[in-house]
């Protein structure tokens, strides 16, 4: 067994190896867990997918569409946002004009393949970022034009999309604007 005391290299390998990253990442977790709890947990998330799902049932039970709407859509916001900041900030450390590269398409790629659940989600953005992780590591080895090698991300989501095409339902409500009705 390992010596877990003080000045143990076990103790400084683990220290180490979560310094490594950036705080954006541990926060990116955090959010992860917390959506996934407030949205099949709680009252609060019932009430904010129901509002996607059937609005007029969530309607007769006293439910606000239109502010419940508009509170996802700040979310969503802010959480592309805070994409945005890490790429800038963190991956390429300065920010250009056009830098995320169509990166917000794979994402919606990702919400559709994990099948609008934060769970489903992280495991298709984990999927995109290995492909994005080997199109980098192959620009070194093999001998095709780097624009080919980028390709592979962009091509994965393709893929993984028409693979889903039948199995992914959308809410139902989703992109239908709700009228209340008088009467």
């Amino acid at each position: 067994l390992p010596n877990i005391g003080e000045g143990s290299t076990f103790v400084r390998n683990i220290i180490v190896m979560f310094a490594h990253y950036s705080p954006l990442v541990y926060l990116t977790i955090i959010i992860f867990v917390l959506s996934h709890i407030i949205l099949f947990k709680t009252p609060f998330g019932l009430r904010l997918r129901s509002v996607g799902e059937y609005p007029q049932a969530a309607d007769t039970m006293g439910v606000n569409i239109i502010k419940m709407r508009y509170m996802a859509v700040m979310t969503s916001g802010a959480l592309a946002g805070l994409a945005g900041s890490f790429l800038s900030l963190e991956q390429a450390h300065f920010f250009v004009k056009e830098m995320s590269g169509g990166r917000g398409f794979i994402a919606l790629a990702a919400m559709i393949f994990g099948k609008w659940t934060p769970l489903g989600t992280a495991g298709a953005a984990l999927l995109f970022g290995v492909g994005e992780a080997l199109a980098m590591r192959l620009q070194g080895v093999l001998v095709i034009p780097v624009q080919f090698i980028n390709m592979v991300p962009y091509l994965l989501a393709i893929f993984v999309l028409v693979s889903a095409i039948g199995r992914a339902t959308p809410p139902a409500a989703d992109g239908i604007p709700y009228e209340k009705e008088i009467g």
